[in-house]
């Protein structure tokens, strides 16, 4: 029912920001998680109760999946589902930066109904709503049309230029750009600020599923590192990477990568 989840994923990215921004990054409690798993703060888990309590209550019948939620096969019999990231991007919500992220979803049957990225440091809300478009800050955005490699600009970590991820060992020639949050990353390539955006590790699914519906209903593509679709609220969360774009710089990217 993405035509009601939607205002409530948006009321709720709003409050979840109200709540992130009340804490200081650089001195707000943090501490790593087992298992090398990355950090988290007091922040992080204050956001995911209010949204855990808020969202569950207005749709009881909802399964739910957070990174900062043990995780239970009971959403797995659920029709829909809530995907959340409370902050994605906590190394840069401790660093006192402004690219950190709230990521809400809603995922049916496997696919994302409505999506929800929310930046409160930079006041960009991106939405989308499945079959109604995508937006920042309520107008409406479009993917990139550039459809040349060499001419794109592809947001992506580093260790993505190692040739042996590529076919016959070449790194393709386009410029590469860096955001630390994914689902920020995947809003600017629903925006049209960037061409292209991938990520070859197993990603979870908190990571990316609002930011794919943004991406999807901006008139780009996205889909796994070797082209399949995406589908949500698999049994182990993670997604055999990410690659998205607008339509040719997408295509192209999935074309060069090695095929593993």
């Amino acid at each position: 029912m993405p035509a009601t989840d939607l205002p409530l994923l948006m009321d709720a990215a709003a409050l979840a920001g109200r709540i992130a921004t009340s804490f200081v990054g650089k001195t707000a409690r943090r501490w790593d998680k087992p298992g090398d798993a990355g950090p988290v703060t007091e922040a992080d888990l204050a956001v995911n109760d209010m949204l855990q309590s808020t969202l569950l209550l207005a749709r009881p019948d909802y399964g739910w999946l957070s990174e900062e939620t043990e995780d239970s096969d009971v959403r797995l019999d659920q029709e829909r589902v809530f995907i959340i990231d409370p902050i994605d991007g906590t190394r840069s919500f401790t660093e006192g930066a402004n690219t950190w992220a709230h990521a809400l979803a809603v995922a049916e049957h496997g696919q994302v109904t409505a999506a929800v990225v929310y930046l409160p440091r930079r006041n960009m809300m991106f939405t989308a709503a499945r079959g109604a478009g995508a937006q920042l800050n309520g107008e409406p955005i479009t993917a990139s049309q550039v459809a040349l490699l060499a001419d794109c600009t592809v947001l992506a970590a580093k260790p993505v230029l190692d040739p042996s991820l590529w076919q016959s060992g070449v790194v393709p020639d386009f410029a590469r750009a860096y955001r630390p949050s994914l689902a920020y990353r995947l809003g600017l390539v629903g925006n049209g600020r960037f061409d292209g955006m991938l990520t070859l590790r197993p990603s979870w699914e908190w990571d990316i599923a609002a930011g794919a519906l943004i991406v999807a209903e901006a008139g780009g593509k996205i889909s796994d590192r070797i082209g399949k679709p995406l589908v949500f609220n698999n049994p182990d969360p993670r997604l055999n990477g990410v690659v998205a774009g607008g339509a040719g710089c997408h295509a192209a990217l999935v074309e060069k990568l090695a095929k593993v």
